[in-house]
């Protein structure tokens, strides 16, 4: 008895990772999202105390089937993450709740504050009983400034890929098959303007975990406080 319950068990294995495999439109509840992330007031944030940006708004998964990682070459990319998705996917600021749809797709924004550092994308998808593998997320989130704030650094870590915008100008590109580590890519210098500063991100994944760490780094290479996150 013991031996053909075994058996089962390895099939039912076996049967998943296949489906996750050939089909990647996984799901999987998990732990609740509210482990990860709290809904995002009207009122602005400041960054946590070594600079991260925590509040986003975020696209549910959009599909994007890869079987593996390998593939996240620069030029891949730059040409399925820089793609139009949806109409006005570069110039609209999304606002929570708001749904758009991609392909046969209908996907809703959520505007959220995360209770970590880094954005637990993957906890996102599963708490939201959605995809979680073979997916692309986009993220977006408003940047306030008192006064332009020179020679800063957009610094980034992201599993797996990723590509980052600063005011509708490419800042950062993260390619190949990684895993999150803060700081792990940094931009040239830049200025945050005085004023409206809009970010936006886009992460790609196969299988594996997904998630992302963001924050801004002056030219002494401290981290950037003195902004407001609407």
């Amino acid at each position: 008895m013991k031996k053909y319950c075994m058996m089962a068990i390895a099939l039912m294995m076996s049967v998943a990772m296949y489906a996750q495999r050939e089909n990647w439109k996984v799901t999987d509840k998990g732990p609740s999202i509210d482990n990860y992330f709290t809904l995002a007031t009207a009122e602005a944030v400041c960054p946590d105390n070594e600079g991260f940006i925590r509040r986003w708004t975020l696209l549910e998964p959009i599909d994007k089937p890869n079987r593996g990682n390998t593939v996240f070459t620069d030029s891949y990319i730059k040409e399925h993450l820089g793609m139009e998705y949806f109409k006005g996917q570069f110039s609209l600021l999304p606002k929570d709740g708001q749904k758009v749809k991609v392909g046969k797709q209908k996907l809703q924004w959520h505007k959220m504050d995360s209770k970590l550092y880094n954005v637990k994308l993957f906890r996102f998808a599963t708490g939201l009983d959605k995809q979680y593998y073979g997916i692309v997320f986009l993220a977006t989130t408003v940047i306030e400034c008192d006064e332009d704030i020179a020679d800063v650094r957009l610094s980034v870590g992201s599993n797996s890929a990723s590509l980052w915008w600063l005011n509708g100008e490419e800042t950062l590109l993260l390619s190949g098959d990684r895993r999150m580590v803060a700081d792990d890519g940094m931009s040239k210098r830049i200025t945050l303007k005085k004023g409206v500063n809009v970010l936006r991100g886009a992460v790609i994944n196969g299988p594996g975990m997904s998630d992302f760490c963001v924050r801004f780094i002056d030219e002494n290479g401290n981290p950037v406080k003195n902004i407001r996150i609407r």
